[in-house]
């Protein structure tokens, strides 16, 4: 199975619009980290930025906490998560978690 880039992530969570397209987009999320985790170990990014692949938070922690910052952000924007969320709003929150500081 081919790896998604972060450009490729990116266009993938715009096509979410139901429970297989969103399973799907999250499979890919987690195979991004996995294969993340393959090029730290063999060439470490550094410390003070983001992984080869763009992860800014690699803990479960950092990761719901940017997620959640970033949906806090946008209240009252452009993007802020609907009341009534749809499969592609879940996908959106977990990207966020990915590249939100």
């Amino acid at each position: 199975m081919t790896i998604p880039g972060p450009t490729d992530l990116y266009e993938l969570v715009e096509t979410v619009v139901d429970r297989e397209s969103f399973l799907s987009f999250a499979r890919a999320l987690v195979l991004d980290l996995e294969d993340e985790a393959r090029k730290e170990q063999e060439s470490p990014s550094s410390p003070y930025g983001p992984g080869a692949n763009g992860w800014e938070n690699g803990s479960i922690e950092a990761y719901l906490d940017a997620a959640i910052r970033w949906t806090e952000a946008w209240k009252g924007k452009e993007h802020e998560l609907p009341l009534e969320p749809s499969w592609r709003s879940f996908a959106e929150f977990l990207f966020a978690g990915k590249y939100y500081e």
